[in-house]
């Protein structure tokens, strides 16, 4: 995508954070205390640090009222500069739970630019039992220090943004309000790089209306950063030994500017989400289902044959990313995706039933790709837990077999059974399956009403539209361009009289093509990729490209599944054929739908000059939405665009920078087609 859609995008690196380094000591009540050695400052009060963060953040914003009067369908949203040890976060979490109604929920956002590893986040929160359930979900989804932004799920009522980076440029990405604020982090003197004008700034600007704060210090630079944003503070008593501590609040917070020169995706106002109708039941349409209803939103998931049965719905499915030699948004997106699926597997299956983190290869088969990936490791310093280079031998001791490449190394990827990920999802509470085909969509003033191939019709409040390619099909939907890719995927049976079984593939293998860990006697692998061909039978031909591919990726395996008796002939392979759905950019569709004729009005001075955006927020049809364009590493990039268009429709802050939002909005395809006319003009 053309920088000027997404100015901002070379703000944001793809790298590693350093993990907080720190000494222990022992507190009053025999704990061990973690104290910052880059700061020379303790994480918490050695007398209490539980009573000190109840005094200056919950009771100085006034969350146990507040938590108890709360009514709105939104979350109630916090916002932490420096997350620590969470410590806060989970006395907040505690608090919701004893004071908030039952239907209301909590949104945790927090930054931090020196993350724990997980031992020692595990170790300091060994301190209060009392939290042990709470402390063992925050362990047990704990991200790797990668920058960006990374989504936990808590909870069926709490949501915790982690945002790892440099606290005011974290917060200058934000793409949501907060309620009430934590100014934490290491007192100003011991950390002054963060106790500066920007910080209280990206604080203002994406505050809600009277939103408040409250923090331990009460340092000249803090006062008169606080001031200049526009808050308003006051001194109140302070905890212990700190005589004094500021609160206050920002009655008119400043209009948030971060859109002024992509106008088009300031996001549509929000509307009433009480039952949203979901087309299609693949990885997008199952994946933003059980998002909605995790959020208490009535879901009817529509499609003519059952959940995965469509391009969702093979035996197997890697679970991957090829991350572009230089850091651009797509692959910052896809490896957000990557690294939030792994989450919501876990959480989702922890026996692992429907998937296996066994680790991805992606081998350097060529001088070109083995270039390509020594640029990405140099450009990209991330941990070795995400990925790393590996060499031939390496890569032959990691997947088990003979490999005469090295190549790139993902641990935390592998496979998964998508068909039966899908029906997992798709039977949470609050969903209703209906067996039916939309033949179209009416939009009304009370919500949408859509017309079913059996005559039937469906009155909704809004829909989403993830039916893949056939999108277009919609009258609102059918500027958009989707191209279908075709793909067949192709299986080797190992009898199950063999009398010398092949040593297993232990991880998934991919350069041209792929191969995945045998499963239940069947080795799976493909796949061939024909765009525009929407033909669904399996072809001898294309047999004969995967087994090709096959044999030349993995040459010493293949030779020992013959000796074990598999049979290498195409004319016997089996498999399955099936249609995936590509963008022209290759990145997916995950936002509202744009009025096309009104945008290609509004924004036709955009021919003239591509860099003059006029002052016009872009329109949407109202209540419409899409997640779609996910190819072939769905399981990557649908689940954390379910959470993308679930965030939107619900009023939440959004699990990415907002450069990455911008970045799925489909509405990119229509701005860039308006530039191109003018390329085009003679």
């Amino acid at each position: 995508m053309d920088d000027c859609l997404s100015p901002s995008a070379q703000l944001s690196e793809l790298t590693a954070l350093e993990s907080a380094r720190l000494e222990w000591t022992e507190a009053e009540d025999m704990s061990e205390t973690p104290h910052s050695l880059v700061f020379d400052d303790v994480y918490f009060s050695r007398q209490d640090g539980r009573a000190e963060t109840e005094h200056v953040f919950l009771q100085g914003n006034r969350l146990p009222e507040r938590f108890a009067a709360w009514q709105d369908t939104r979350p109630f949203v916090i916002g932490e500069t420096g997350f620590g040890t969470g410590l806060n976060m989970l006395c907040a979490w505690a608090c919701f739970d004893i004071h908030a109604p039952r239907g209301a929920r909590l949104h945790l956002i927090s930054t931090e630019r020196y993350p724990l590893t997980r031992e020692d986040l595990k170790r300091a929160l060994t301190a209060w039992p009392e939290f042990t359930k709470r402390a063992r979900a925050l362990v047990n989804q704990w991200p790797e220090p990668v920058s960006g932004v990374h989504r936990l799920i808590l909870s069926e009522r709490v949501a915790l943004d982690l945002h790892f980076g440099d606290s005011s440029e974290r917060l200058m990405q934000l793409d949501g309000r907060v309620d009430a604020w934590f100014l934490d982090g290491f007192a100003p003197s011991k950390n002054p790089d963060n106790w500066q004008p920007a910080l209280f700034q990206a604080m203002a600007s994406h505050s809600q209306p009277g939103a408040t704060f409250a923090t331990f210090t009460c340092a000249g630079i803090v006062k008169r950063g606080l001031k200049a944003a526009g808050f308003e503070w006051e001194k109140v008593p302070g905890f212990g030994r700190k005589r004094e501590m500021l609160c206050g609040h920002i009655a008119t917070p400043p209009m948030d500017i971060s859109r002024k020169q992509v106008p088009w995706f300031a996001p549509p106002p929000t509307r009433t989400a009480r039952h949203i109708a979901v087309i299609g039941a693949g990885l997008a349409g199952t994946s933003t289902a059980e998002a909605l209803a995790r959020r208490g939103v009535g879901v009817t998931l529509l499609d003519r044959d059952a959940p995965g049965a469509g391009a969702s719905g093979n035996r197997q499915g890697a679970l991957y990313v090829k991350l572009a030699a230089e850091t651009n948004p797509q692959s910052r997106f896809y490896l957000a995706g990557l690294l939030y699926t792994r989450r919501l597997l876990e959480r989702l299956d922890p026996k692992r039933q429907l998937w296996n983190d066994c680790g991805v290869l992606q081998l350097a088969l060529s001088e070109k790709e083995a270039r390509r990936q020594t640029t990405f490791l140099n450009n990209h310093a991330l941990p070795k837990s995400v990925v790393e280079g590996v060499t031939a031998e390496e890569a032959s001791q990691r997947a088990g077999v003979a490999l005469a490449q090295g190549g790139l190394d993902y641990p935390g990827a592998g496979w998964v059974r998508p068909a039966a990920l899908c029906k997992r999802l798709a039977e949470r509470p609050g969903i209703v399956f209906r067996r039916a085909e939309v033949t179209r969509l009416e939009h009304r003033e009370d919500g949408w009403r859509l017309e079913l191939a059996d005559g039937d019709t469906l009155s909704v409040d809004q829909v989403v539209v993830a039916n893949a390619w056939q999108a277009p099909n919609f009258a609102p939907l059918d500027w958009l361009p989707l191209k279908p890719i075709r793909g067949q995927v192709s299986e080797l049976h190992l009898s199950s009289d063999s009398t010398h079984p092949p040593l297993p593939l232990k991880q998934v293998v991919c350069a041209g093509g792929y191969a995945l860990p045998m499963l239940e006697g069947v080795q799976s692998f493909g796949a061939t990729f024909a765009p525009g061909d929407t033909g669904r039978k399996l072809r001898e031909a294309d047999s004969a490209t995967n087994l090709a591919e096959f044999e030349r990726m993995l040459p010493a395996y293949s030779e020992t599944l013959r000796a074990s008796g598999v049979e290498f002939d195409p004319a016997q392979l089996t498999g399955r054929a099936s249609l995936r759905a590509a963008s022209p950019d290759k990145s997916p569709y995950a936002g509202p739908v744009p009025d096309a004729p009104t945008w290609r009005w509004d924004y036709a001075a955009l021919q003239k000059n591509a860099r003059r955006a006029p002052a016009v927020a872009g329109q949407h049809h109202p209540g419409l939405w899409i997640s779609a364009a996910h190819g072939s590493r769905g399981l990557a990039s649908a689940p954390l665009c379910a959470e993308v268009l679930a965030s939107h429709i619900c009023n939440e802050p959004m699990p990415l920078e907002r450069e990455l939002v911008d970045h799925l909005h489909p509405g990119r395809r229509l701005i860039a087609e308006i530039m191109r006319s003018h390329k085009a003009s003679p």
